[in-house]
């Protein structure tokens, strides 16, 4: 067997049991399938997401599905105004020992774990935010002068409230780029909400099963990134971001007033990635314009901004979105 045909191979492994995931996830959190694919593709890509929609949406319970369903060990942290650092990472406690002596004794905090859930992680103030930035970019922490790794893998989930509503902090442009995909969880539509009723106000709920186990994902994490990208894919997927950035050589003339800034180089390894996840995650062996086209609203919506003439001119960040997709996929064709 060739080395091409052990990689087919491997995808197909792959997207079966990817398949089983989905399903397993979906039978608890039913009918959001848009969201399931996004979320499956951050964590296939070895990234955090950001899930963002108003209270009672099943935000929660699709974490804590998707640690039962990948196996993960999971923490939750209830972000307050009054959280601190610490309740976070941890702290050193001084100990009295038996023979009279004090040492110091590091206790974990529950980001030393596989799976955070970082519950309106926009309601704790700026500073109790950005202690989970070094957390999510290394993969671990520095306590005490000492280094300490978190479990591999190593993903956030964090659900926002709609800043709009009072009691929020926005999170810190340098926080939001280390979400690989910020993820939009709208009301479900009546189909869809009259089926969750008919699930979840029975005697019997959808129970999810473990698909993967840490191990198991830390490959499939592997194998995703040596998906094969085609040169359209990746000159798209270039001209996108490079476009979106005002002042750029490949920016249309009109991005220079409508945007504050766009986004950087980490856009588009976070959309080279979830392409290729998608990819598996469909059933296919390489992305296509078409994933490009799909994920790129959640890869670019929180790291771009709009200048106070395009919000006086009633703008959105979306609108942007599909005015630049529909540029780059016309010349693409």
């Amino acid at each position: 067997m060739t080395v091409d045909d052990k990689l087919v191979s491997d995808i197909q492994t792959l997207t079966a049991r990817l398949a089983e995931a989905r399903s397993s996830v979906e039978r608890r959190f039913v009918g959001q399938h848009a969201v399931v694919e996004q979320v499956l593709s951050a964590i296939l890509s070895g990234g955090h997401a950001l899930l963002v929609g108003q209270p009672g949406l099943g935000k929660t319970m699709l974490v804590d599905t998707l640690s039962t369903v990948l196996g993960l060990d999971s923490a939750r942290v209830q972000f307050t105004p009054d959280l601190m650092p610490a309740d976070i990472l941890g702290s050193e406690v001084l100990d009295v020992l038996a023979d009279g002596s004090r040492a110091f004794r590091f206790i974990e905090g529950p980001v030393f774990t596989q799976l955070l859930m970082a519950d309106e992680i926009n309601r704790a103030s700026p500073r109790t935010q950005s202690a989970l930035l070094q957390a999510m970019q290394e993969g671990e922490v520095t306590i005490g002068g000492e280094h300490r790794p978190l479990g591999r893998p190593f993903h956030v989930l964090a659900t926002q409230n709609p800043i709009e509503q009072e009691g929020t902090y926005p999170l810190p442009e340098a926080q939001l780029d280390r979400f690989l995909l910020q993820i939009d969880v709208d009301y479900p539509d009546r189909e869809t909400e009259r089926a969750i009723l008919l699930a979840t106000t029975g005697t019997e709920h959808g129970a999810a099963h473990p698909v993967f186990d840490a191990a198991g994902l830390i490959a499939a994490q592997g194998l995703i990134r040596r998906m094969p990208v085609g040169e359209s894919v990746l000159n798209t997927i270039l001209d996108l971001v490079r476009a979106a950035r005002p002042g750029a050589p490949e920016a249309p003339a009109w991005m220079s007033e409508t945007l504050v800034w766009g986004p950087g180089p980490r856009a588009a390894q976070a959309l080279t990635l979830v392409t290729r996840a998608r990819a598996a995650l469909n059933g296919r062996f390489a992305p296509t314009l078409e994933d490009v086209e799909v994920m790129a609203a959640p890869v670019l919506r929180h790291r771009m901004a709009l200048s106070f003439a395009a919000r006086a001119r009633g703008e959105t960040v979306e609108g942007v979105i599909s005015r630049l997709l529909g540029d780059r996929m016309q010349a693409a064709a």
